[in-house]
Formats: structure tokens, C-alpha cells, sequence
């Protein structure tokens, strides 16, 4: 448990957050949301006690114990990845160096012998004799094969570095858990893990996180950082989205009768609650919303971009056509003999163990690189538009305002005007004098934001989208989801999103290191229970 009396933070003139008071309880899971820059990390940088708040109080029983996902993935090089595990309990870890080097001298005196007593005492108080089972079986769950846990961490990859530091984090049953976007870098199995053992936590989680589904599947509470305040909400995510939401349009409809509002939130809490029965998170959840008044629900007080593709003509029979494409890069075979055809009909979510494979193909489909061997057609009616990963080249050393930096879009001759521009993006959150920012300058949240708007304004009727959720708030890929979902033409994209793709795909193919798993007509969901095809990938990546 943790508490929170009367928090505020100030830095120079700005206010943060003010008067913030809650408490964090065993057996539940606190997801934190709230918009970019709106202070959800700096929030978590308080409860660990990394930053200190101007005013008030965080406290938690003296016996208790925090653990915080680390971010800085390159500390521990030196160290062996099961010890740097261990590490996350910090005073069993000490216990067991101090134990060893007392055991390791040449002249073990009396009180050595006192000594050593006491810390094994201790040790097994601690749960010591299972402390590297324990590591092992976390390592394992996140991923990490056994014949690399005795290795040191300077021979892993940058993202097994990553779930070895959440590993550390859950290790050794912390009272306290906090948690800073952990699902960043992980793969699909590896956040299907994590969502059970997190479930299935008895004490306090704190969570940052983007990912909706996550989100929804783990959470009891929302913690919503907004407009100066830090309010408590129970229920997921879709809870709070939906009945804040609803909150707002019953209360800017006047004409709406009291009795008639009461109703529909009632019932609205009575569905929700009545379908919340299907995990032991869920469980608890359906016994809090019994107990919600119409009072608990307020309106947000969220803006939400507008997203909208408007495609200028349909696309005829043929999509694209992608034959034996294969490419090494820095010596390591990336993509090997790739071959698919794709339809009209098509909205389609690649998916693989490499990011770098996705990328690398969808850079060859738009003429970015070329391909050692193989070949790809566009139909010759087909307009594409594409949002790279990386969006460096589009805005580094550009002294161009967001204003200008858009009008170079411009399809439409009616459409390059100021007025016009402005009002579209005001409608992407660039409202006043914000579009005459120079895009050198942005977030990387506003650069997104930036190239949608561009993508809008092209009218392509084939979008090629990679990983385009990456640093957007919730609200913007809510916004980008509906909007994509609306689209009448074809998508090509990446994600790690569940709830994106889940809810956007009709085909899913799987790049692996030796072909493609294709399945069409078919959604996510569908596609991760589908034993065929699972059993194929297993045999593709293990061949």
C-alpha cells in the first residue's frame, strides 16, 4: 500500500499537479494515463522518491518493499543477467555478496563465523534458496532462453535488455510495483505473460502505459493526470473512455431530462459491470462498479484530434504484388525470399520477432531502399502514402513553421491557403499561434501528429504505416484508430498494439526469417489462437 497526502509540483511558474491525495491498495492494478508532457512519469518519479515533491507527503508502511522498471537499458554490462535479476531486491542481493565474500576468505575468523550466521539467517528469511529459480522462471516467461542467464549482460540484444530490467522489477514479490510503459519493446508473448502475471499479483502495481488492451486487461483503477489534478477512477480503460464520454454528452445535452440521463448511465454502468467476470482482475473489478454512484463519473475534459482519410478514387483489381524479395543488412540476412499478393479489400497487420524485417520491407514497397533479389508491383491505380518509424529526415535541420512545413503537402490548389491550413490544424491540436513553431522543435508525439496531417492531405488510397501509434497519447491513437477504421482504402501497417491491430486487421501475415505465415479473413485474436498457424511460425524461426 501507498499513500499520497496533499502532493503538489511546481517547476519555476509551472504547476504540475496540486493538492493531490490518494491511496494505492493491495490486489490491485493503478493504470495511469493523462496526455503527453501532462506528468505521468514525472508522477511515478514521485512515488519512487527519485523526484521530490514540492509540497505533501508520499508514504508506505516501513516493512514495505518498492521495485521500478528501470529505463536505462545499458547498466549492468558487467554483470551476469540472472545476478542482475537478483539485484531487484536490493537487500537480499547485498546479503548474498556479503554471505560469498565472507565464505571466500583465507582466514575465516570467529567472528566471520558470527557473522555469516546471521546473513544466512536472514538469507532464508529473504526466500534466498529460491531467489535464482525465481529469476530464471521470469527470465524465461519475458523470453529470455536459459542458456543466456549466465551470461553477461553486454552480450544481449538492446530489446532482451529491456525484459531482463522488467524482470528485476518483478522479481522477489515487491509490495509496491511501479511501472513506466513496460510493455515497450516486448513482443506479443512476451505481453501475454506479463498481462497474466500481473493479473495474478497480490499487492500494489502502478502502471504507465499507452497500450489500450494492456491497459484493459490488467487494470482495476485509472489514474487520470490531467489539467493540474490526479483523479481516481475504478474500472479499465474502456470503462473510464466510455462513461467520461458518455458523462459528456449528457451533460452538454440540455434538453436531455434529468431522469432520462440517470437511466442511461445506469444502465451503461449495469453492462459494463455485468461483463466484468472473465479474470480474477476482472472479478474485482464487477464488485467496485456495483458500487459506483452517478457521481463517480465525470466528464473528461480530453481532446481528441480529428483523423480522417478521404482516399481520391478507388482502387481497381490489383493491390500489390511482392515476389522472392530478400535483403542482408551489415552482414545479417533481414528478409528472405518474401513473397505475398495483396487485394483491394486488403487492411493488413505484419507482424514479427524483428521490428527491423517490417521496416526494411515497407521501405522496399516505397521505393526507400531496394532489394538484393526479388521484385514488388503496385496496381496502376493505386496512390500511396507513407509514415515511416523513424521520422528524422522529415523534420532535422528544418527551420520551416509546422505551417509552412505542411503547405509543401498540398494536393489541392483550394487547400493552400492560410485559413484552411490553420483550421486543419487546429483540428490535429496546433491551435493559435502553436502552427508557427518550427517542426525542428517538436515532440515527437506533435511530429506524428504532423505526418498524419500530411497523409490526410494526400489522398492516397493506400496507407503504409509503420508503427504509427509510437509516441502518441492515448487520445491521438483513439483518433487514428477510428479514423483508420473508417477508411475506405487499403493499409499496410505495423504495430504492437493489440487493440490496434485487433481491431483494424482482416489479414495478418508474419515475416519471418524464412518466408511469410499468411492468414486473410481473419483477425488478430483469431490469428494468435489459430494452432496452424502458430505451429507454422515456431517452424519458420526455428528453422
Amino acid at each position: 500500500m501507498i499513500t499520497v497526502t496533499d502532493v503538489s509540483l511546481r517547476f519555476s511558474d509551472k504547476k504540475l499537479f496540486e493538492d493531490v491525495s490518494l491511496k494505492f491498495t493491495n490486489d490491485n492494478c493503478y493504470g495511469v494515463i493523462g496526455a503527453n508532457g501532462a506528468g505521468k512519469s514525472t508522477f511515478l518519479k514521485i512515488l519512487s522518491g527519485e523526484i521530490s515533491p514540492t509540497s505533501g507527503d508520499v508514504s508506505m508502511p516501513s516493512d514495505s518493499r518498492m521495485a521500478v522498471l528501470k529505463q536505462n537499458h545499458y547498466d549492468y554490462e558487467d554483470q551476469r543477467v540472472v545476478d542482475t535479476v537478483i539485484m531487484g531486491h536490493e537487500r537480499l542481493y547485498n546479503v548474498m555478496q556479503e554471505k560469498n565474500d565472507i565464505y571466500m576468505k583465507a582466514d575465516f575468523s570467529d567472528e566471520d563465523g558470527i557473522r555469516v550466521a546471521e546473513l544466512e539467517g536472514e538469507f532464508a528469511e529473504l526466500n534466498g534458496w529460491e531467489a535464482e529459480p525465481e529469476a530464471m522462471t521470469l527470465l524465461k516467461g519475458l523470453g529470455i532462453p536459459e542458456d543466456l542467464h549466465d551470461q553477461k549482460m553486454s552480450e544481449l540484444t538492446g530489446g532482451q535488455h529491456v525484459k531482463v530490467l522488467l524482470a528485476q522489477a518483478l522479481f522477489g514479490k515487491p509490495d509496491v510495483l511501479l511501472l513506466d510503459e513496460p510493455t515497450n519493446g516486448l513482443d506479443t508473448h512476451s505481453i501475454a505473460w506479463l498481462q497474466e502475471f500481473l493479473i495474478n499479483f497480490e499487492n500494489t502495481v502502478i502502471v504507465v502505459s499507452h497500450d489500450r488492451h494492456f491497459l484493459n486487461k490488467v487494470c482495476t483503477h485509472m489514474v487520470d493526470v490531467d489539467f493540474g489534478q490526479i483523479k481516481l477512477f475504478v474500472g479499465n480503460y474502456d470503462f473510464w473512455l466510455e462513461s467520461s464520454q458518455l458523462a459528456s454528452k449528457l451533460a452538454a445535452d440540455q434538453n436531455s431530462k434529468k431522469e432520462e440521463k440517470i437511466k442511461e448511465l445506469e444502465a451503461f454502468i449495469a453492462r459494463f459491470s455485468a461483463n466484468a467476470s472473465k479474470s480474477k482482475q476482472a472479478t474485482s473489478r464487477k464488485k467496485m462498479l456495483d458500487k459506483i454512484t452517478l457521481d463517480d463519473i465525470k466528464p473528461s475534459s480530453r481532446r481528441y484530434p480529428f483523423v480522417g482519410f478521404s482516399p481520391e478514387r478507388e482502387i481497381g483489381n490489383d493491390l500489390l504484388r511482392v515476389e522472392n524479395i530478400s535483403k542482408t543488412i551489415d552482414g545479417k540476412k533481414v528478409l528472405v525470399n518474401i513473397s505475398f499478393n495483396l487485394s483491394r479489400e486488403d487492411k493488413v497487420a505484419f507482424t514479427s520477432m524483428s521490428d527491423i524485417a517490417i521496416t526494411t520491407l515497407f521501405k522496399i514497397i516505397t521505393g526507400e531502399m531496394e532489394p538484393d533479389t526479388g521484385t514488388y508491383q503496385w496496381g496502376i491505380t493505386t496512390k500511396q502514402s507513407y509514415l515511416p518509424k523513424d521520422t528524422t529526415d522529415e523534420f532535422e535541420n528544418s527551420h520551416l513553421t509546422i505551417l509552412d512545413w505542411l503547405r509543401q503537402y498540398v494536393v489541392n490548389k483550394e487547400e493552400n491557403d492560410n485559413t484552411f491550413l490553420r483550421s486543419f490544424l487546429g483540428r490535429m491540436l496546433f491551435s493559435g499561434e502553436e502552427v508557427m513553431k518550427e517542426v525542428s522543435v517538436l515532440s515527437g508525439g506533435e511530429k506524428v501528429r504532423c505526418m498524419l496531417s500530411k497523409l490526410m492531405l494526400s489522398k492516397a488510397n493506400v496507407l503504409i504505416l509503420d508503427d504509427p501509434t509510437n509516441h502518441l497519447d492515448l487520445e491521438s491513437i483513439t483518433a487514428l484508430n477510428n479514423g483508420l477504421i473508417d477508411f475506405k482504402g487499403a493499409i499496410l501497417f505495423g504495430s504492437h498494439d493489440h487493440q490496434f491491430i485487433q481491431t483494424l486487421a482482416n489479414r495478418i501475415i508474419e515475416i519471418s526469417p524464412n518466408g511469410v505465415v499468411d492468414r486473410s479473413e481473419i483477425t488478430y485474436d483469431e490469428f494468435l489462437e489459430n494452432k496452424s498457424a502458430q505451429e507454422q511460425i515456431t517452424a519458420l524461426y526455428q528453422s
